[in-house]
């Protein structure tokens, strides 16, 4: 009897893994073929904010930590790729290994600081730190002011390929954007990535267990910091630009949204939910309504209806667990 049950998991365990893989397949098909069917300025911002997006629920939803100062790192790291590849003329690939580098050199010093408390008073230092940054932004030189540094050329990536073109542009954003999803997969799923889950689970026994608890959260700080400057480098070199709302509270707030939208502890959640809000963003904004008042109605309708959100939601319901999905949060 005991082997009979054990076979019928294993059924069911290859069963949800063949439908998993057929979903990513279609996903990449589909990401593939894309710019033959939409706009590809509208697709690499799309891309950029699902990036960000992920890069952010590494530190709520697996660490538990809720940062509102993540356009720093967003932002901040648009700021020095602009500047590096228009003023100092460096290719737009080194110019996003500088804005990463960057980002990640602002993470280690806000997480510092930021580590040191728990809970709505560690997001109160996030916001605080974040707004600093704002304002050197504003008075910094180098930032130009409320004018942002604009005209940023996107060159030729390692020399040979012409980024002016959009389908160049939209490939090498995809190809980062997927390099960015496969080092958060990796993350959450190595040891480091279990311990991080065990410290939102309890801290407290994760003290007990002899872990650096401190050490951890400022490793996921980072991390997430660099994923979250990645982002942001690739969306100065898109759109040609950085500007004062790239750096901006509302930035933060916004990525907060599409995580939550989409569903924290999940890796398709954000992506979901920044693909909603870029959509929403897009289609209305030339809409008479404000786009501000349908995402707060959307917002709302989901907190109230889809308590873990759309992913989150799906991933519990009877449909995504025969499917193989787990939702543990």
């Amino acid at each position: 009897m005991a082997d009979i049950t054990e076979t019928i998991r294993t059924e069911k365990s290859r069963t949800a893994l063949s439908v998993q893989a057929g979903f990513l397949l279609a996903g990449l098909l589909l990401l593939l073929l894309a710019p033959f069917f939409f706009y590809p300025i509208f697709l690499m911002k799309l891309l950029c904010f699902a990036l960000f997006a992920c890069a952010f629920n590494l530190l709520l939803g697996y660490t538990g930590l809720l940062s509102f100062g993540h356009a720093t790192f967003f932002g901040g790291a648009a700021y020095f790729t602009a500047y590096t590849v228009k003023e100092w003329g460096l290719p737009p690939e080194f110019g996003i290994l500088i804005g990463v580098a960057g980002a990640a050199f602002l993470g280690l010093v806000m997480g510092f600081f930021a580590i040191r408390r728990q809970g709505i008073y560690f997001a109160m230092i996030t916001l605080a730190l974040s707004q600093m940054f704002f304002f050197f932004c504003l008075q910094a030189e180098f930032t130009e002011g409320e004018d942002g540094i604009q005209s940023v050329p996107r060159g030729h990536l390692f020399g040979f390929i012409d980024l002016n073109s959009s389908t160049n542009m939209y490939y090498f954003v995809l190809a980062v954007f997927l390099v960015g999803i496969l080092i958060i997969w990796r993350f959450i799923n190595s040891p480091f990535g279990m311990i991080l889950k065990s410290i939102r689970e309890n801290e407290q026994r994760a003290i007990s267990l002899g872990y650096s608890v401190a050490r951890y959260k400022l490793g996921a700080f980072v991390m997430s910091a660099a994923l979250a400057g990645l982002a942001g480098a690739v969306k100065s070199i898109v759109f040609q630009f950085a500007t004062l709302t790239d750096v901006a509270w509302q930035m933060s707030g916004e990525v907060i949204l599409m995580t939550l939208l989409g569903g924290i502890g999940t890796l398709i959640g954000p992506l979901f939910g920044a693909g909603l809000v870029v959509v929403l963003e897009n289609y209305l904004a030339t809409s008479e309504f404000p786009v501000t008042i349908i995402t707060g109605i959307v917002f709302m309708v989901c907190v109230l209806i889809f308590r873990r959100g759309i992913i989150g939601e799906f991933y519990a319901s009877r449909l995504g667990r025969k499917l193989g999905f787990v939702y543990r949060r």
